[in-house]
Formats: structure tokens, sequence, C-alpha cells
């Protein structure tokens, strides 16, 4: 499973620093999250990090197929 930024992201980079695993880059828009390197902080946190530290509510939701 992984996690995705949606347009609500307000571009303010408090998620990039936080990845354990370097998933997160500034996009055209949006930050986005590489999908094959997000774990969800698995191993690392109790729950996604980026989520914890997002300041709008909803801009990072789980990836869904």
């Amino acid at each position: 499973m992984a996690m995705m930024i949606t347009e609500n992201c307000i571009s303010c980079g408090s998620c990039e620093p936080e990845c354990p695993n370097q998933a997160i880059s500034p996009g055209d828009m949006t930050y986005v999250i590489d999908a094959e390197k997000c774990t969800e902080c698995q191993g690392h946190y109790d729950s996604p990090k980026c989520v914890e530290v997002c300041p709008t509510e909803g801009s990072i939701v789980p990836l869904t197929a």
C-alpha cells in the first residue's frame, strides 16, 4: 500500500523531510509520492508520518488502485 497527495496540497513542504523512504518530492503543482518507495512508514513509525505533519486535512490519503 502507498499514500498519495491530492489537489488539496498547499505545497508547504512539511511532508518531504519527514519521509523515511525519500518517496516525497516536489511536483508541478503539488508534492508527489513515489508509490514504489512509499511503505506508509511501516518499520519506521506507527502511522504515515506525512499525514501527521500535513497542515491540510485530507491532502494525503491512501492510494487506491
